[in-house]
C-alpha cells in the first residue's frame, strides 16, 4: 500500500493554490503507516494526486509539500536543483558586493520548509525545524556544501521552540568541516561585525535587516541616535558610520552590550561617540522620558513578542508601549525606525498599533517607507506567511 493522506472533500484548494501546507483537520485519512519525515503522496477524496509532502504526525501541520509536480521524486537530486536555484536567486542579489554573509535557503519561500542555512564567509549555519527537514538534513547539507563549494564548516542551530512542536528534541553542533571560532568576522556595507555562530540570537546576527541598516543616513548624520534591544549594535554602527554625533546603545543582556563595544572599537570608531545602556529597554525609555531626554532618530528592533496568533493582544500592547514611548522622545522632525518580527503581526495591524501609539504621545507621523525582511529572506506570492518582519520608517513634525 502506498504511503499516503487522503484529504475530506473540498479540502485540497490551498493546495491547488500551491500553498504548502496542509494542516490536519484537512486529513480524512492516512494509508501506509508513514514514519515521522517521510515522503507521502496527498490525494483528494476523489483520489487525485496533488501534491508530495512530508510527513508531520506530531504538529498541526499536518503535512508540508516538497513538490506540486508528479514527475519529482523527493531524493538527491531534488536537494541539489533546490540549492542551485536558490544560489541562483541570491546571485541575482548582487549580495557579495556588499556583505559575504547572507541567507541561502529561506525554507518555504525556496521549496524547502523547515530548512534555514545562512552562510557567513566560509561557514554555513544550518536549522532543521520540521520533521521532513530532519529527516532529510544529511541529504540537505551535502546539497549546500556541493553548491558552496568554498565552505570549510556546516554548523547546526536546530535549538529553536519550533522544534518541540515537532516532537524533536534541540541540537546543536558542528556537522561537517570545522567549527566555527567563537567569533567570526564578517562584513556588511563598509562595516566589520564580529558574530557569534554557536551561541548568537537566531543563526548568529540578523541577516533579514541589512537593507533597513543602510537607511537614514541624512537622518542619523550629526544627531542623537537611540538603538533600541541593540545586540551586536548594527543599526548603531550605521549610524556611525553616518556621522551621528552620539549613539546611545541598549540593551537587557550585558553580554550583547560587550558584543556591540568590540564591534564599535573594530570599526575604529572614537569610544566618546558611544553610550551603552543595560536594562529592560521600556524601563529605559521611561527613565529618558522623565529626565526629558530626546533624540534626533530612534530605532526599535524589538525581540518577538507574539509567536501565534492567540498572543497578538498581548503583543499589541507592547508594542504600542514602545512606540508610544519613542514618539514622545523624538525631537521635533526626528526619525523613527520601528519594526515587528512577530509573524502573526500583519503589516496593516502593525501600522494601525504604531498609529495609535503615535496619537496618543500626541504627536503626528509621515510614513516614508514601509519596511520589510531583505530580500535574501524571499517571500512568495503563493506563501505569504513567509513574510514575518514589517516595519515603518516615520518622519514625525
Amino acid at each position: 500500500m502506498s504511503k499516503s493522506l487522503i484529504l475530506h472533500k473540498d479540502r485540497e484548494r490551498s493546495l491547488q493554490r500551491r500553498h504548502p501546507w496542509i494542516y490536519s483537520g484537512a486529513v480524512a485519512k492516512v494509508t501506509g503507516d508513514p514514519v515521522p519525515g517521510e515522503t507521502v503522496e496527498v490525494l483528494d477524496a476523489s483520489g487525485e494526486w496533488l501534491a508530495r509532502a512530508a510527513y508531520c504526525p506530531n504538529s498541526q501541520i499536518r503535512a508540508r509539500v516538497w513538490t506540486f509536480s508528479e514527475a519529482e521524486p523527493i531524493d538527491e537530486d531534488f536537494f541539489r536543483r533546490r540549492l542551485q536555484s536558490a544560489a541562483a536567486h541570491r546571485d541575482q542579489l548582487g549580495l557579495s558586493r556588499v556583505t559575504n554573509a547572507w541567507r541561502v535557503v529561506h525554507a518555504e519561500a525556496d521549496g524547502l520548509p523547515g530548512c534555514v542555512i545562512d552562510k557567513y564567509d566560509r561557514f554555513l549555519v544550518c536549522q532543521f525545524l520540521n520533521a521532513g527537514a530532519e529527516a532529510w538534513r544529511q541529504e540537505i547539507t551535502a546539497a549546500a556544501q556541493a553548491t558552496y563549494p568554498e565552505t570549510i564548516g556546516v554548523y547546526e542551530r536546530s535549538d529553536t521552540d519550533s522544534r518541540a512542536r515537532e516532537a524533536l528534541p534541540e541540537r546543536c553542533g558542528a556537522i561537517h568541516g570545522q567549527e566555527p571560532p567563537a567569533l567570526l568576522s564578517i562584513r556588511e556595507n563598509g562595516l566589520q561585525f564580529l558574530v557569534d555562530l554557536k551561541k548568537g540570537h537566531k543563526t548568529g546576527f540578523y541577516l533579514d535587516q541589512r537593507d533597513n541598516r543602510a537607511l537614514s543616513p541624512g537622518a542619523m548624520a550629526g544627531g542623537d541616535v537611540l538603538n533600541c534591544f541593540c545586540y551586536s549594535g548594527g543599526f548603531g554602527l550605521r549610524a556611525a558610520q553616518a556621522g551621528a554625533r552620539l549613539v546611545v546603545q541598549v540593551d537587557a543582556a550585558e553580554s550583547a552590550l560587550d558584543l556591540a563595544r568590540r564591534n564599535a572599537d573594530g570599526n575604529g570608531f572614537p569610544a566618546g561617540s558611544f553610550e551603552y545602556r543595560q536594562g529592560d529597554v521600556f524601563q529605559v525609555l521611561r527613565t529618558f522620558r522623565d529626565s526629558r531626554r530626546d533624540f534626533s532618530c530612534i530605532i526599535l528592533d524589538p525581540p518577538k513578542f507574539a509567536d501565534t496568533p492567540g498572543q497578538l493582544q498581548k503583543a499589541c500592547r507592547g508594542y504600542k508601549d514602545i512606540n508610544l514611548l519613542a514618539a514622545k522622545l523624538l525631537r521635533p522632525g526626528g526619525t523613527l525606525l520601528t519594526f515587528s518580527c512577530s509573524g502573526a503581526m500583519t503589516p496593516e495591524l502593525f501600522g494601525k498599533v504604531v498609529g495609535d501609539a503615535v496619537r496618543d504621545a500626541g504627536r503626528d507621523a509621515r510614513i516614508v517607507r514601509c519596511l520589510g525582511q531583505a530580500p535574501d529572506h524571499p517571500v512568495t506570492l503563493n506563501f505569504p506567511e513567509g513574510r514575518y518582519l514589517t516595519g515603518l520608517q516615520l518622519i514625525i513634525p
